[in-house]
């Protein structure tokens, strides 16, 4: 009798640890996001390992790239939306304020070269950038957030086409040209200081002898090593640096989210009227959150469009900007920052890019031509027709595609691949309370 009870144990072994060992995966945070940007890695080796080693590692740089930005300006959000419920759709704004600030404050004051700025150091353009979205925001929060909702959603996405529209003005900029000797450049827009990663690589910035970093990553990787172009070698040490300021975002906003001015963030967003019943200063403390996810959206911008060389106010800052944002943090699951991380990487890479890239990748194998319309291509009853037309038209399906997404998890799983990590407002976890013969031992 005891070999026979002994055998189903043994048989269950194997699966129960199977079992714990892929829990123990999707509890880890770090593990979920570097899991997902290997399978990205892996898929994007697939779609170009026959251009060779350039096209491989060029397009895991910008799928690396933009997974990274949308992280950066999910994290924001997420301090707003998800710690205090704070519906702010006016991010675009508030990123266009930032980088547009750090490109007057840095930029030549010499008009020869485009519209002047100040001429001062980067890190003083940078700090400026976020205190004046900062400063728009705590404009903005002051009347703003005694509304509720919706109407708070309206009245933030004014603010950012406001700002917009401002920076698109030519009277705007022949203003501050003639008030303060600085100016916008108007629908044009401007160009952007120069990347001060390149000054580790290269003497000049540009084209340059390496300096001695640049001569052994060039060596090592670049046409003496692995022969990987020297441009997309740089791009990758910003890369780096994109990377280090996810962390800090992540480390900061976790840190905030376990100290008291956190947790009654969340007591806010679980019930307004509990928290300001027991004596918290409701409006106070919304401003000063909505201020903080400001600043850090001035930033984000600052990190993703201050190194594109030229900034301008359309198509870069529409609103649809801010609408993908939210998409990556409905899709990581809102209240959760390692959510937003992974929903960054996952909106940028998969749903983003991806569509468009297998497109490409699809559409050079399919000997077919492209039907004229969406109704000739169902009328030929050729599946290789309508494919030939849906990747030759990847990019206005692509919003059906985000749509049905979206359909799908708001239905099959409404709080996000880790909604159920959601934080909540006590110091200490509830969920799990000891038994009563626990308790008497």
């Amino acid at each position: 009798m005891s070999d026979d009870s002994s055998r189903p144990k043994d048989t269950e072994a194997p699966e129960s640890a199977t079992t714990a060992l892929f829990e123990a995966a999707r509890r880890s945070d770090l593990g979920l996001i570097l899991g997902t940007l290997l399978l990205v890695y892996l898929v994007a080796a697939l779609l170009t390992f026959t251009d060779g080693l350039n096209s491989v590692v060029g397009l895991m740089r910008t799928l690396t790239f933009l997974g990274l930005v949308y992280a950066l300006s999910a994290l924001a959000l997420n301090l707003q939306w998800g710690y205090a419920g704070l519906f702010n759709i006016g991010v675009a704004g508030f990123m266009a304020l930032g980088v547009y600030t750090m490109g007057i404050v840095v930029r030549s004051p010499d008009p020869a070269f485009g519209p002047p700025g100040f001429g001062l150091p980067l890190p003083v353009g940078i700090v400026a950038g976020m205190l004046v979205a900062a400063l728009v925001g705590l404009i903005a929060a002051l009347p703003a957030l005694r509304l509720k909702a919706d109407y708070l959603a309206i009245v933030t996405l004014g603010i950012s086409e406001i700002v917009r529209l401002f920076l698109q003005s030519s009277a705007f900029d022949a203003f501050l040209r003639d008030t303060l000797g600085v100016g916008t450049g108007g629908g044009s827009g401007m160009g952007m200081p120069r990347n001060p990663v390149r000054e580790l690589f290269l003497v000049d910035g540009q084209r340059g002898t390496p300096t001695a970093l640049g001569d052994l990553v060039f060596g090592v990787f670049g046409a003496g090593g692995l022969g990987i172009s020297n441009s997309i070698l740089i791009d990758l040490g910003y890369i780096v640096v994109l990377a280090g300021f996810v962390i800090g975002f992540f480390v900061l906003l976790e840190r905030l989210g376990r100290s008291p001015f956190g947790r009654t963030l969340k007591a806010i967003r679980e019930d307004e009227l509990v928290a300001d019943s027991l004596g918290k200063d409701v409006n106070l403390i919304k401003i000063k959150v909505f201020v903080i996810g400001c600043a850090l959206m001035g930033l984000a911008g600052i990190l993703w469009f201050g190194s594109q060389g030229n900034v301008s106010p359309t198509p870069q800052f529409m609103p649809l900007l801010t609408f993908y944002v939210f998409i990556a943090v409905i899709i990581g699951g809102s209240g959760s920052n390692a959510g937003a991380v992974l929903g960054g990487i996952v909106f940028a890479t998969v749903l983003f890019e991806g569509p468009r890239r297998a497109g490409a990748t699809v559409r050079d194998v399919i000997d077919a031509e492209t039907p004229a319309s969406f109704a000739d291509a169902v009328a030929t009853l050729d599946p290789t027709a309508f494919l030939a037309f849906a990747t030759d038209n990847i990019a206005p399906l692509q919003f059906v595609l985000l749509g049905l997404i979206l359909v799908f998890i708001i239905h099959r799983r409404p709080d996000g691949i880790l909604g159920d990590r959601i934080e909540t407002a006590a110091a200490v976890d509830l969920s799990e309370r000891p038994s009563e013969g626990e308790v008497d031992e």
